[in-house]
């Protein structure tokens, strides 16, 4: 039987693991933390009873994806949840708008840019699960629907802030802006589109889901669904040199690129060593876990039944403060993305007061504390929340990397978004996952298909390993 190492336990390792085990792989995975689960953590981080994600919160691509069609986390435990509104936007004055799982739904409360909002997402969302199959894949394959994806491509390679003009109200234009902001990307930037428009069209054809019983639920259920094939997973076991590993047939780092090479020091070829020392990381998230007594009071009132509320402002305010950070200028008033997981999920909440987790994009390696400038930014948009507040804990760009190393920086989604990680991640290569030394894979959010708890890139990385065993 041959043996494969899965260095890491997020999403991706855990896929990666899984699919190596459901081919009668033997398999143990090393995770240096005393828990599984990487992005996919939750814990009770404000009062006892409020169940808070610690990153990953919301999962848009989770769901009908290879890995998931593969892998039935739902059969083995897994519950999914929707909240009414998929995401709003509020803006000044109790305005703002809101993206429901109905395109038409959603297009009927833009006014006058209802139709153009219907041409862009309604052909799309027709399509999305023929998009998926090669939007979740490295771009440099020959792909399954090249006219669906020669669709989403017209729109993603545009930049946002581009592609945003195309509709006349502040409404639709900031709605555009605050989905695209979840790129860390300057919104001028060429490519700035690609994941606003695949977020945007995973709310309308699945919705953006939350897994009852925290994040921490999908991780949980993949690890018993390995332990049942067979597989070992060892906590407390930091991993510092291929050395240490053995000698198993197959090595999988879901690790950042520069903790790869570090690993595979002395054997890495000395190509992809460069280009894993020169993969670049993007700006950082400062985080404030808040208990809120019933939850937070946003003038714009859809965005109380939303379960991510995009703050920011206008198109042009979050432009700016998009441009600020990359530059490494903390914004005044930053983009903030608010996490409301007890809308879709009520047992998160305790007694009236509910869990809210809000990410303000900082730059990297930022130390600064953000926390009034994030309660500030919501007051803003729901005069009142300050008072709500029963306690706060917060988690600067610092501390989130200390928590995850793969989090370098405190940069969340593992890898700078610009054109050329976008295509090329963590290098230029027809295998991104392999490392150039036989047998051993890559399989972080720093490959394709990039950050998301769907464990794409760990399914994409251990497919290409399980070809390698099937040609030796």
């Amino acid at each position: 039987m041959p043996t494969a190492i899965i260095v890491g336990s997020g999403p991706n390792g855990l896929a990666a693991a899984l699919t190596l085990a459901a081919d009668g792989v033997d398999v143990t995975v090393l995770e240096a933390s005393d828990a599984v689960g990487g992005g996919t953590r939750s814990g009770e981080m404000t009062l006892p009873g409020l169940l808070h994600d610690q990153c990953s919160g919301f999962h848009p691509l989770a769901l009908d994806t290879g890995f998931s069609r593969q892998f039935d986390l739902e059969s083995n435990g897994l519950r999914w949840a929707l909240p009414e509104v998929q995401y709003s936007h509020p803006l000044d004055g109790g305005r703002g708008a809101a993206v429901w799982q109905s395109v038409d739904r959603t297009a009927a409360d833009l006014g006058a840019d209802a139709a153009s909002y219907q041409r862009i997402f309604g052909p799309l969302t027709a399509r999305f699960p023929q998009i998926t199959e090669d939007f979740l894949q490295p771009l440099l394959h020959f792909p399954e629907h090249p006219l669906a994806l020669a669709r989403f491509g017209t729109y993603a390679a545009l930049p946002a802030g581009v592609l945003a003009r195309r509709w006349r109200t502040d409404e639709a234009r900031a709605l555009f802006a605050g989905v695209a902001a979840h790129a860390f990307r300057p919104l001028g930037s060429l490519m700035s589109s690609a994941i606003g428009v695949a977020l945007g069209t995973a709310a309308h054809r699945y919705g953006w889901p939350v897994a009852v019983g925290g994040s921490v639920s999908i991780a949980s259920t993949m690890a018993r669904m390995l332990v049942s094939r067979g597989g070992r997973i060892e906590t407390g076991t930091t991993v510092r040199d291929h050395r240490e590993l053995g000698d198993p047939d197959i090595v999988m780092l879901d690790t950042s690129p520069s903790a790869a090479a570090g690993i595979l020091a002395g054997v890495l070829p000395r190509r992809v060593e460069r280009a894993y020392r020169r993969f670049r990381h993007g700006p950082a998230a400062f985080q404030v876990a808040f208990a809120v007594e019933g939850g937070i009071p946003w003038s714009h009132e859809p965005s109380r039944r939303s379960g991510t509320v995009h703050v920011g402002g206008t198109l042009a305010e979050i432009t700016a403060a998009e441009r600020q950070v990359v530059r490494g200028e903390m914004p005044e008033r930053p983009f903030i993305l608010v996490g409301q997981q007890s809308v879709a999920d009520p047992g998160r909440a305790s007694n009236g007061v509910h869990p809210v987790d809000a990410y303000a994009h900082v730059p990297a390696g930022w130390t600064g504390d953000a926390t009034q400038t994030i309660i500030s930014q919501i007051e803003r948009f729901a005069p009142g929340f300050r008072d709500r507040v029963h306690h706060v804990h917060t988690r600067s760009a610092r501390q989130i990397a200390e928590h995850n190393p793969n989090y370098v920086g405190g940069d969340i989604v593992t890898g700078a978004n610009n054109p050329r990680q976008l295509v090329f991640r963590p290098r230029v290569a027809l295998d991104p996952y392999s490392t150039g030394v036989p047998g051993v894979y890559i399989c972080s959010a720093a490959t394709p298909p990039g950050a998301g708890a769907h464990g794409m890139a760990g399914w994409n990385a251990a497919r290409s390993a399980l070809a390698y065993l099937a040609g030796r």
